[in-house]
């Protein structure tokens, strides 16, 4: 089990949008993926325009591989990429205790 965790910057007159976009492409994209077991989204307090997505993959190749490599990818950007103010930052974590 690994988690994905998607850092992201949006304008943060764009919150109600983007966090409608966001949950719309979870749920019709990634949750459809290979190896997708849940997610959560949190927005953070001191940040204004920040966003984390927290997604739990059976492996890392479910991400990295099957989803990323995917014609999925594309759509699940064309719902969110238009929010980005700067790239995300995406690292994985597995858990140590």
């Amino acid at each position: 089990m690994i988690y994905e965790v998607a850092d992201f910057r949006i304008s943060p007159d764009q919150k109600d949008a983007f966090e409608e976009a966001i949950q719309r492409g979870v749920n019709t994209v990634i949750a459809n993926a290979t190896g997708f077991r849940r997610h959560t989204i949190k927005r953070c307090i001191e940040t204004p325009g920040r966003y984390l997505l927290i997604i739990e993959w059976e492996t890392l190749e479910n991400h990295t591989k099957d989803f990323r490599e995917s014609e999925a990818f594309k759509a699940w950007r064309d719902i969110v990429g238009s929010y980005f103010s700067e790239p995300p930052v995406v690292e994985h974590f597995e858990t140590v205790a």
